[in-house]
C-alpha cells in the first residue's frame, strides 16, 4: 500500500479547482482525512453522483469513474450514486438554456443499466449503489425552506451559465435553483467524506454540499475536482450525448471502434491521459513519437480503440473489431464482407429504409446526414429526403456514414 502522501498525489492528480489555494486547502483536508482513516480503521465516506438523464453513460463519464476506483483500490467505501431524483430538474450548471423535464417514469428506465455500465469500471464487489430519491422524495416543503435558508439568491446567479443568460435577457426558472441544494443534501444525507466531480459541479460540490454539511453539524466534504473534461468526437467540445459527439459505454464493439477511429488526431493526447491514465512521461513519449514521425497517428488511435474495445467488452471483441475495420478500409474496396441483408417487400423510400432499419435515430438526422453527403446508396451520395429505393435497383448497399452498411435485396416470395 502506497504511502499516505503517496495516495494524495494519486489521488489528487488531475484535478483542478481554479485557485491554487482552494486546490492546496483540498490537499490538506484529504491527507487528515486519509490519516485519521488510518488511524481510526475507518473507511472514506466517497461518492460521485450520475444522473440518468439518457439511458446510457458514455466515455466522459468514466473519468470520474477511474478516481472512485482509485480510491476502491486503496480501501475507502465507495458509492455510485444514481441521480434519480435530480434528474426530475435537471442539472443546469453548463447550459445556456433551460433542460426539459423528464418524468418518473423516464428517469427509472434510464437507470436501469446505470450500476451494470459502471460495473466497467468500479469493483462491483466494492461499491454501492444508491438512489437519491431514497432522501430527496422524503422532504417536504418546510425541509426545503429550511435548507434554502443557507443560501442567497446572488450566489446562484454569480454562476457564469446563470450569469450569461440574465445578461442576454434569457429566462432562469425558479425550479433550477433548487439543483445546488438537492445536490448539497445529497452529500449530507451519506454523511460523506469526499465527493468526486467534474468541473461544471464546482459550484454544487464545494459551496452547496460543504455548506449544508457544515449547517446540519457535519464536517463539510473534501471536494474532488477533476481538471479537465474528455472532448467529444469532434475533438474540440465535451462529450455529450446531447450534442451527439459522444461515444456510449454500451456501444457495440464495432460502433466503439469505429467512433475512436473518427477522433480527430489532436485529441489523442488527452484520450490518453483521461481514459488511459497515461503519466505525464508516457504522454511525453506520444507526443514525441507523433511529431518525430515515428509513430503514426492512425496506428496509435487504433491501438486506442483497441485498448478501449477489451476494456469495455472484450479482447476477443476488439480483435474482431479490427477485422472488420481493416476490410472496410484496407480491402474489399470499401465494403464489409459480413454485413446484414434486408429483404424489400415494396419500393421505399431511402429515409423510410434507414428509420426501420435503426439506421438513423430519426428523419431529421437522415436529412442532416444526406445534406453532409453521409448516406449512399451503391457508393453514391443520397441528397434527396424524397429519394426511393426501386426494385430494379436491387441488390443495393445502403451505407450510412463510414461503419453502417445493409444490403437491399428484393424480396422474392
Amino acid at each position: 500500500m502506497p504511502t499516505i502522501d503517496e495516495q494524495v498525489e494519486i489521488l489528487m492528480s488531475g484535478t483542478e479547482y481554479g485557485d491554487p489555494q482552494i486546490r492546496e486547502n483540498m490537499k490538506r483536508d484529504l491527507r487528515e482525512r486519509l490519516l485519521e482513516s488510518e488511524k481510526t480503521g475507518r473507511p472514506l465516506r466517497v461518492y460521485c453522483g450520475y444522473d440518468p438523464r439518457t439511458s446510457d453513460l458514455h466515455l466522459g463519464h468514466t473519468i470520474t469513474m477511474r478516481k472512485l476506483r482509485q480510491f476502491q483500490d486503496f480501501g475507502h467505501d465507495v458509492t455510485f450514486l444514481v441521480g434519480t431524483f435530480t434528474s426530475l430538474i435537471g442539472d443546469p450548471s453548463d447550459k445556456d438554456k433551460a433542460r426539459d423535464q423528464l418524468t418518473r417514469e423516464q428517469v427509472e428506465e434510464n437507470a436501469r443499466t446505470y450500476a451494470e455500465q459502471a460495473f466497467k469500471i468500479l469493483d462491483r464487489e466494492r461499491t454501492r449503489v444508491r438512489f437519491n430519491d431514497e432522501w430527496l422524495s422524503t422532504l417536504d416543503f418546510a425541509d426545503i425552506i429550511r435548507l434554502a435558508s443557507n443560501f442567497t439568491v446572488q450566489q446562484f446567479l454569480a454562476r457564469e451559465n446563470f450569469k450569461n443568460r440574465l445578461d442576454a435577457g434569457e429566462p432562469i426558472f425558479l425550479h433550477e435553483l433548487f439543483y445546488g441544494l438537492m445536490q448539497g443534501y445529497d452529500a449530507v444525507a451519506q454523511e460523506t467524506d469526499v465527493q468526486v466531480g467534474g468541473q461544471d459541479q464546482l459550484f454544487n460540490i464545494l459551496v452547496a454540499g460543504r455548506k449544508l454539511q457544515e449547517a446540519m453539524g457535519q464536517r463539510p466534504q473534501v471536494a474532488i475536482i477533476m481538471g479537465e473534461s474528455l472532448p467529444g468526437t469532434d475533438g474540440d467540445i465535451k462529450m455529450s450525448k446531447s450534442l451527439g459527439n459522444h461515444i456510449p459505454i454500451l456501444a457495440e464493439p464495432w460502433d466503439m471502434f469505429g467512433k475512436v477511429m473518427s477522433v480527430p488526431d489532436k485529441a489523442l493526447l488527452i484520450y490518453h491521459k483521461l481514459l488511459l491514465g497515461w503519466t505525464p512521461q508516457q504522454l511525453q513519449d506520444l507526443q514525441n513519437g507523433l511529431e518525430s514521425g515515428a509513430l503514426h497517428p492512425n496506428e496509435e488511435k487504433m491501438r486506442l480503440a483497441r485498448t478501449l474495445v477489451s476494456i469495455f467488452h472484450s479482447p476477443e471483441a476488439a480483435e474482431a473489431a479490427q477485422k472488420r475495420w481493416d476490410e472496410v478500409f484496407r480491402s474489399h474496396g470499401g465494403l464489409p464482407t459480413d454485413m446484414p441483408e434486408e429483404t424489400l417487400a415494396q419500393e421505399e423510400r431511402v429515409i423510410d429504409v434507414l428509420r426501420r432499419l435503426n439506421m438513423v435515430s430519426s428523419g431529421g438526422e437522415a436529412k442532416r446526414l444526406m445534406e453532409q453527403k453521409g448516406i449512399r446508396l451503391n457508393e453514391l451520395p443520397v441528397t434527396d429526403p424524397q429519394a426511393v429505393v426501386t426494385f430494379d435497383m436491387l441488390p443495393a448497399v445502403l451505407q450510412v456514414g463510414k461503419r453502417k452498411f445493409v444490403r437491399l435485396v428484393k424480396n422474392e416470395a
